[in-house]
């Protein structure tokens, strides 16, 4: 998915930023010199931080990649419309401007958190041939890598290699970040394909498509006959592989998208509800409240004032 100026998002400097209000005085991998790169340990910053934070549940788009590597426990996030649970010797990857939520994750658990632009690795090499190399990197991928216990000994070393350049602040080199995130990531590539789910039925693979392009077209198209015709089926044949996979509609389906869209604009943009009304393909704002709080139980307005 390309950067769009309809497509609200936080970007690397406001992560930092976050992680500074979250943490308040503990700054020693937060410098600002990092506004492309960064990475923590998940147990150190469950030392300091109450998880959940407000920034971690609540539906946001970035536009930087990342990753989550657990090395001990469990966790759920979500990408766009799916949740994943997972647990030790996983990573999680996450697309620039894909959303996402951290529902949970377990007490003691342990691992890395990384993000990065992808400037830091254009140096070398161009964004399409990265995503073809590495294809746990695109924006549709299934974000689960599992690992085994020999992999993970090689890896943890390069990851804490990574951290202490981070932590070297204005002396940071950047080729060494560049360096070890490519070795961590040609580590994963033979899991790739034993981490995909081995489902193949024609519903499914329907369904993950419809899901798919509800991602990339929510802002263009907002009717399940839209997106019927983009897949070259009929909108009864979508509805019933949609439902015999997941049990609901696909109207129900492009509804959790709309309101998903409308979660992030709420809380990542200042327009206002009408104008965020007319987004989600909802001319009346009248109607755009009925859905959201049918949805939700609150209004628009006392969803965007939780704290």
């Amino acid at each position: 998915m390309k950067e769009s100026s309809n497509i609200p998002i936080i970007d690397a400097n406001q992560l930092i930023s976050n992680l500074q209000r979250e943490l308040k005085t503990y700054v020693a991998f937060t410098t600002k010199v990092h506004s492309n790169f960064h990475i923590n340990r998940i147990e150190e910053y469950m030392k300091i931080v109450n998880f959940p934070t407000q920034s971690d549940v609540v539906p946001r788009r970035i536009s930087v990649f990342s990753f989550f590597f657990l090395t001990k426990g469990r966790s759920i996030r979500s990408k766009g419309l799916d949740s994943y649970d997972f647990g030790e010797n996983t990573f999680f990857f996450l697309p620039a401007y894909q959303i996402t939520t951290h529902q949970e994750i377990c007490f003691g658990s342990e691992g890395y958190y990384c993000h990065f632009d992808m400037e830091l690795l254009n140096v070398d090499y161009k964004t399409k041939d990265l995503i073809n190399d590495f294809t746990f990197l695109e924006f549709n991928a299934n974000p689960i890598v599992m690992i085994n216990d020999e992999a993970r000994e090689r890896i943890i070393p390069l990851l804490e290699r990574l951290i202490v350049e981070y932590k070297a602040g204005e002396d940071c080199r950047f080729d060494i970040l560049r360096i070890y995130l490519m070795a961590v990531f040609t580590e994963l590539k033979s899991f790739v394909n034993a981490s995909k789910p081995n489902i193949s039925n024609s519903a499914y693979l329907i369904t993950e498509q419809y899901k798919k392009y509800l991602s990339q077209y929510i802002y263009e198209k907002q009717k399940t006959t839209d997106y019927a015709s983009l897949m070259a089926i009929s909108p009864n044949h979508l509805n019933k592989c949609v439902k015999s996979t997941l049990g609901k509609s696909a109207h129900d389906l492009l509804n959790e998208m709309l309101l998903l869209e409308a979660k992030v604009l709420l809380k990542q943009t200042s327009l206002n509800v009408t104008e965020i009304a007319y987004k989600i393909g909802k001319n009346e704002v009248s109607d755009f409240v009925r859905f959201f709080k049918k949805q939700t139980g609150i209004t628009p307005t006392e969803y965007r004032l939780l704290q």
